[in-house]
């Protein structure tokens, strides 16, 4: 006669006492319990016939093998130890007529259906919802690596930081491939958004357009998903960053123009405003709305009360107002308004002499030094001398900026190309342009 064990009992109790009733919930629940610990060997496992018929009718003399016990806990919600003991204290099956006897049955578990969830699945299911691969102590980490770069861009820039935002970003990608709640989740998508951010603004820098549009498109599209409107509008920001910088004016402007239109009192639209409107409006010649769009960056600016020194281009943060100025100081380059780039550039000059952006510096001096020359008496000289100092200030991390604003400056000094300080002028910017990464931006121009 079979014995009796507490296996026996529950099937019996769950209507799994057939092979076929019984392999069904046996292979679910090893697939389950194979997602949750993440072992999957353990959603292959299956139970023969004859090894139903061994377990149901008792007949072991050892537990089954390490992989099918852990089944069988997962599946019944006790341990082996218990499913194959003996469940009542003779071999035979429990009296049912015990009450006729004056006994009191022994209890019996609650009946249950077939389809109904064993509760130790619920609780699993649960546990694996909110499990997450990604502790705050993962993305404190990540959201410093950023800040990291942010700080140190002006000074190291990004030939020596975009392997480090390369790998932000791709473990921000990997985790994501896993598991984790909604909070953890909400902010691996904005590191990952902002990684990219960071790697499209470096693309630009180095004079790759077309790279820098499709991580532009990943970072506006990752903080869309979240809702994080700031860091959407940074990336706009920078995508029409790169297509001024690619001689796309009107796609600057449309870009930019449309990310105001969405938020126009926000912090980023400064930004939008000043470095994306602006710049680009003013290639096309449009002097009354460069003016009302730098108009409406300084408003903005005050309205926000943003910081009065330069800010790190590559910053998160809203536009300080001289790096706003800065680039109202590019807009009317654009425009000959030769008397207002001088007025503006002596406004921010102590700003900017004492900051830390060397790049900010040779920008500012490469403007001044156009501006030298569009005035009705040129004065070569010191055109020439700003420029020479902008290509030392910017020594061996050339960028496309300062590469392009080199060589406008040396075409527009062509009518004077015999002046001893244009010969100069245009020996040292042979020799800077040189460099293998200057030479990669002209190809780029090209």
């Amino acid at each position: 006669m079979p014995r009796t064990t507490l296996l026996r009992q529950l099937l019996q109790q769950r209507h799994l006492t057939t092979h076929e009733a019984f392999a069904a919930q046996y292979e679910r629940a090893a697939v389950r319990l194979a997602e949750l610990d993440r072992d999957h060997r353990l959603a292959s496992l299956q139970v023969s016939p004859r090894q139903f018929d061994r377990w149901y009718g008792g007949e072991l003399l050892t537990l089954p093998r390490p992989d099918a016990c852990r089944v069988l806990e997962h599946m019944l919600g006790r341990p082996v130890s218990e499913l194959f003991s003996t469940a009542y204290a003779d071999d035979s099956e429990p009296d049912l007529s015990a009450e006729s006897h004056g006994h009191r049955p022994a209890p019996s578990l609650p009946s249950s259906r077939e389809d109904d969830e064993n509760p130790l699945d619920i609780v699993a299911r649960t546990r694996q919802l909110t499990a997450s691969n990604a502790d705050d102590a993962t993305l404190s980490f990540l959201g410093f690596s950023l800040e990291g770069i942010t700080s140190r861009y002006e000074q190291d820039g990004p030939y020596v930081l975009r392997p480090q935002a390369r790998q932000v970003r791709q473990l921000a990608h990997t985790l994501l491939d896993g598991r984790q709640p909604p909070r953890t989740r909400r902010e691996l998508f904005r590191v990952a958004a902002r990684a990219s951010g960071l790697l499209a603004y470096m693309a630009v820098n180095m004079g790759d357009f077309v790279l820098s549009e499709a991580y532009c498109t990943e970072a506006r599209d990752l903080s869309r998903e979240i809702g994080d409107l700031d860091t959407e509008l940074w990336a706009c920001g920078t995508l029409s960053f790169g297509l001024y910088y690619a001689g796309r004016y009107d796609e600057a402007d449309t870009c930019a123009a449309t990310a105001v239109e969405r938020a126009p009192r926000h912090a980023q639209s400064i930004r939008l405003l000043a470095n994306g409107r602006a710049r680009a409006l003013a290639k096309t010649g449009d002097r009354r709305a460069v003016e009302q769009a730098i108009g409406q960056a300084l408003r903005l600016s005050d309205l926000h009360e943003v910081p009065v020194g330069l800010t790190s281009c590559i910053s998160f943060e809203p536009y300080g107002r001289a790096r706003t100025l800065a680039n109202a100081v590019t807009s009317h380059v654009a425009l000959r308004n030769t008397a207002q780039v001088l007025r503006d550039a002596e406004h921010i000059d102590d700003l900017v002499e004492h900051s830390t952006s060397s790049w900010s510096r040779s920008l500012v001096r490469l403007d001044v030094a156009t501006a030298l020359l569009q005035q009705r008496t040129p004065d070569i000289n010191h055109s020439m001398a700003l420029g020479r100092q902008a290509l030392r200030l910017c020594g061996d991390t050339p960028i496309s900026s300062v590469y392009q604003r080199s060589r406008d400056l040396h075409e527009q000094a062509g009518p004077w190309r015999d002046h001893p300080a244009v010969r100069d002028y245009g020996d040292e910017f042979r020799t800077w342009s040189s460099q293998p990464a200057a030479l990669a931006m002209a190809s780029s121009a090209s």
